[in-house]
């Protein structure tokens, strides 16, 4: 698995001119390829008049999905150079929309590739990413009069607190790069006296 993967801090449009034309840049994040089509879909819809919705869409830590479309422009001269953007920025579960609505000034392919390939990258500037990290999942379990300091202490040591649930005994779920775990589980024991519970669990991501 990727130790971490970037994508997109939020769902939002950049636009600018080129030559006449306006290209709109419509980005959002993705976690599935179904969310991104709906997305692709409902900015089309949004569109309707654009002489062309082109898009790209990477899904996956490790980009196992990755699509693109040109929308009627010539061939690789929109959707891939859009993927490209979105592969050298390292972007993941992210989906891109670019409408064009046609100035009557013709790029040409060189101009088409930098223009598509362009404002997925400014876009990307002007929204932002955020980065998201490779976690262990563990799961500490205390008693519930010990569980408010614990988790202050996780919290200003700088630990991923993901959830704290209370029943007999408090549940602290904690997210950890692998190679923490063993000094973690050390540190817990010092300072509970050996009184809490700890068992490592699955992978997820969280941001950094």
């Amino acid at each position: 698995m990727q130790e971490q993967y970037r994508t997109v801090a939020r769902e939002g449009v950049y636009e600018t001119e080129i030559n006449r034309s306006r290209f709109l840049c419509a980005l959002a994040p993705a976690a599935t390829e179904e969310e991104a089509q709906a997305f692709v879909a409902r900015i089309r819809k949004e569109h309707p008049t654009a002489t062309h919705n082109c898009f790209a869409y990477v899904i996956g830590a490790d980009a196992s999905v990755q699509k693109a479309s040109d929308d009627g422009e010539p061939g690789g001269t929109a959707g891939v150079p859009m993927l490209q953007m979105l592969m050298r920025r390292e972007v993941r579960y992210a989906v891109a929309v670019v409408t064009r609505y046609y100035g009557g000034v013709k790029l040409g392919a060189g101009g088409l590739i930098r223009a598509y390939g362009g404002v997925v990258g400014e876009a990307l500037d002007a929204l932002g990413t955020r980065t998201r990290q490779r976690f262990r999942i563990v799961t500490v379990t205390v008693d519930v009069q010990r569980a408010g300091k614990l988790e202050n202490e996780l919290r200003s040591a700088g630990r991923t607190v993901r959830e704290v649930r209370y029943g007999e005994r408090a549940t602290i779920e904690v997210g950890l790069p692998d190679a923490d775990v063993p000094a973690f589980r050390a540190w817990l024991a010092d300072v509970t006296a050996g009184t809490a519970g700890f068992e490592a669990g699955g992978e997820a991501y969280g941001d950094v």
